[in-house]
């Protein structure tokens, strides 16, 4: 027997298990990529503290190591280009990414491949070892680094070689090599701790964004409106439909009723005698601004409406965040992590503002912190209640 309400009813039940099917069908699919991106980046945190090589790896390489010299890292299918305009390159920086953008296995315009072989990562240096010879890059001269998003090709600028080159590789090796590289650039500058930092941070962050279960839905709160397929949206239209096409009907011309002189000679009387040809009804030309019969005339000129309405100005948009010339709210954007000078002109700044080191949040008791996405963020303001964005 079906479940019906007190009013004798089951489209309400079927409404709320349709509604609870899709709000858990969202729900897992959130919840799964969260999931990997909370294990790609502990993954990546674990290799970051234990990121280490050593001189043994490279025992079997055609490559002579300096003393202290290890191997963090080779690939043997490795391919050398070079760029034929030169362009000046960031300088490198120690940032990771744990989200890597889909790569398509093509070379850039622009570019030319000029040698292959085997691709060696130490702690001083990045190598090619080619048919045509060896090119080094070491980290010591390093002036600019630059990762295409789109394509798997890594530019190198140093200072003893003034034609920017890089390397070429296999889409399926891009990622581990630029956070390999990353590491060993890092070690090369003693920053190791500032990349575990960034990935602790990251970490943080992410933690703050995992999806929560929803509600249940009762059948209860289901609307009259869940009857008509495609609820609320069919009526909305249906609504818009009903006042727009009488609109349009009105505005529109009346038709054209025929003239007495058509009329008359629309059909002959049926006598004995044979009807006459049709004669073609003589046109007339009135002269620009003469009046036809029965119309009335105006003084002036007959003004056109305007089917068109000017857009209303958007309102300012700040989702309970004070009024600010920064742009800064709580409704989403960008998180900010560089605020403006004047921020504590304009929002209530927790003591030690200045002092942090993470995005912008607002905590509980009203104040504002640099601590967002630290483990003792808004520590002593009772937590983090949302985040300021731009």
């Amino acid at each position: 027997m079906a479940k019906t309400d007190s009013t004798g009813s089951t489209w309400r039940y079927r409404w709320a298990h349709r509604q609870n099917e899709r709000r858990q069908r969202a729900f897992r699919d959130a919840d799964e990529a969260w999931c990997r991106r909370d294990e790609e980046l502990r993954r990546l945190r674990t290799l970051a503290g234990s990121f280490q090589g050593t001189a043994e790896a490279g025992a079997g390489l055609p490559l002579e190591l300096s003393p202290g010299e290890v191997v963090f890292w080779t690939l043997p299918a490795a391919q050398l280009v070079e760029v034929r305009h030169t362009g000046v390159l960031p300088a490198p920086e120690l940032t990771v990414d744990p989200d890597p953008p889909v790569l398509r296995p093509r070379r850039p315009e622009g570019l030319k491949v000029t040698d292959a072989g085997l691709a060696v990562l130490t702690n001083r240096r990045l190598v090619l070892l080619g048919g045509r010879g060896r090119r080094d890059w070491a980290y010591g001269r390093m002036t600019g680094l630059a990762h295409d998003p789109a394509a798997p090709v890594t530019l190198i600028q140093v200072l003893d070689r003034r034609r920017t080159s890089g390397l070429l590789l296999p889409t399926g090796a891009v990622a581990d090599f630029r956070f390999k590289l990353t590491m060993a650039f890092a070690d090369a500058i003693e920053q190791r701790a500032a990349v575990v930092a960034e990935l602790d941070e990251l970490i943080a962050e992410h933690a703050q964004t995992q999806p929560f279960r929803p509600s249940i839905v009762t059948p209860a709160q289901a609307r009259h409106s869940a009857r008509v397929p495609g609820g609320r949206r069919t009526v909305a239209v249906a609504t818009a439909l009903a006042l727009v096409v009488p609109a349009l009907l009105f505005e529109s011309d009346p038709p054209v009723r025929p003239g007495s002189d058509v009329a008359s000679a629309a059909t002959p009387a049926t006598t004995g005698t044979p009807a006459p040809r049709p004669v073609a009804p003589a046109v007339r030309v009135d002269a620009p601004g003469t009046p036809k019969p029965g119309q009335r005339t105006t003084a002036g000129p007959t003004p056109t409406r305007s089917r068109s309405t000017p857009p209303q100005p958007a309102g300012e948009r700040r989702c309970g965040a004070p009024v600010n010339p920064f742009g800064y709210d709580f409704c989403g954007g960008y998180r900010i992590r560089r605020p403006a000078a004047r921020i504590c002109d304009y929002f209530d700044c927790a003591p030690g503002f200045w002092a942090g080191r993470g995005y912008l949040v607002q905590c509980r008791d009203g104040m504002i912190s640099r601590t967002g996405g630290q483990p003792e963020a808004c520590a002593g303001h009772a937590g983090v209640r949302r985040t300021v964005w731009t």
